[in-house]
């Protein structure tokens, strides 16, 4: 560091003096502050020159450029259960990903995970990042190319969405209005959004149809259809193409064992019925509490619509590849069948060949009895099916994944603030 003092052995006589508003330096101290600036500007200029000459110094990223025949795609959530998965998919079929995640519900190890599979250059970025931050959002927008967006980052817990509303609003749908605001900005024409079946509520009849009235009956649900709104109404001052999947109860894992699904512990209360089954079927918990046994169905549960996320990602895929520049898609994303939760915890039972107990408690708020899609829309207009539609298998690959990756992704799994 250069020092601008210097030590003084005697007092010096000839010192600056201010005189109508003006300053008339010491002409020994301005030549050497003088110098020692234009020795530091050489400093400078000699290192920007040694830079220029760096082969990598005028090499933009390769995420922050076009490609012809290279699609760059934004993950939001990309470190989360679906999200991960999507990118794999995306990652095998040659797409250029950059995940964006700020690791309050995702993992760094599904991260971790995708960049040792796909180590070249060009092929995956992570950035930690919080949607909210407009600023960040904005700021990686104008640093990144991207083609489209498929829009993941969501809490998306029912229970825990009745306990804290306002942090699901504002998560959900204060977010992807950022999201919105940074794609119209930068010029990104194309948004996948991922939606759910919750934005419907209770419907009167089933199977539900993308026709059936959304009428929501918890704050996650509602956020997602304010979000849904939102991203429509936009739409209509727009030439984006859109496409929203409302999408039904996700299971199942990465066949290959590569990803699973690795939920927060203090969560467990408010996750998925899968993670339950594996919880109890592990020991980490006693039991097994199925919540409410009076709903109007054959067996007093719950019936829901099981679709695998190795499904559902597929259909994000094809999804991508059949957005057209104005149009929107919406689409029901399940199986066309329900399931009681009787029905699961049985089938849980036989794919991890343990004997679970279970306990059955009153109604959680904000459940409803009975959800299942018709997924005929996706099928006519996307060529798209539901492939792994047997319960127990898909279960059966969950938890192999599950029995190997007992602290789900060891040191890597990063817990909430």
């Amino acid at each position: 560091m250069l020092s601008f003092t210097r030590t003084r052995t005697q007092q010096r006589h000839n010192r600056s003096m201010a005189l109508g508003g003006m300053e008339f330096a010491d002409q020994k101290k301005k030549n050497g502050v003088c110098g020692k600036i234009i020795m530091v500007s050489t400093l400078t200029a000699l290192c920007i020159l040694m830079l220029k000459h760096s082969p990598s110094f005028n090499t933009p990223s390769q995420f922050a450029i076009n490609e012809d025949g290279v699609t760059h795609v934004l993950v939001t959530g990309g470190a989360g259960y679906i999200g991960s998965h999507a990118a794999l998919r995306l990652l095998q079929d040659f797409y250029r990903v950059t995940i964006v995640d700020n690791l309050s519900r995702g993992n760094l190890g599904a991260i971790n995970v995708l960049q040792q599979l796909f180590p070249e250059p060009g092929r995956l970025q992570f950035i930690y990042a919080d949607l909210g931050d407009s600023q960040s959002v904005h700021r990686i927008f104008s640093q990144n190319s991207f083609n489209a967006v498929m829009h993941f980052a969501a809490v998306a817990y029912v229970g825990e969405s009745t306990l804290d509303p306002l942090k699901y609003y504002h998560n959900i749908t204060s977010n992807t209005l950022v999201v919105l605001e940074a794609m119209k900005a930068h010029g990104v024409k194309t948004l996948i959004y991922s939606s759910t079946c919750a934005t419907y509520g209770e419907p009167e009849k089933m199977p539900i149809t993308e026709e059936t009235p959304q009428l929501p009956i918890n704050p996650y649900g509602k956020a997602k259809k304010m979000a849904e709104d939102m991203i429509l109404d936009f739409h209509k001052t727009s030439d984006m193409a859109i496409m929203i999947l409302r999408y039904f109860n996700v299971i199942g894992s990465d066949p290959e064992g590569r990803l699973g699904e690795a939920p927060r512990p203090e969560l467990r209360e408010h996750g998925r019925i899968s993670g339950a089954c594996f919880d109890a079927a592990r020991g980490i918990i006693p039991g097994l509490k199925v919540r409410g046994t009076d709903y109007k169905t054959s067996d007093g549960t719950c019936i829901r619509d099981y679709i695998d996320v190795t499904d559902l990602v597929d259909a994000h895929v094809k999804a991508l590849e059949e957005a057209k520049p104005g149009h929107v898609g919406i689409y029901n994303v399940g199986t066309g069948k329900g399931r009681s939760v009787k029905e699961f915890v049985e089938a849980c039972k036989k794919a991890t060949g343990v004997p679970l107990k279970v306990e059955f408690l009153p109604r959680r708020a904000g459940d409803y009895a009975e959800v299942y899609s018709d997924p005929t829309k996706i099928k006519n207009e996307l060529n798209w099916t539901a492939q792994h539609t047997d319960l127990e298998e898909s279960l059966k690959i969950a938890w192999r994944w599950q029995k190997v990756h007992p602290t789900g992704y060891g040191d890597l799994l990063v817990t909430s603030a």
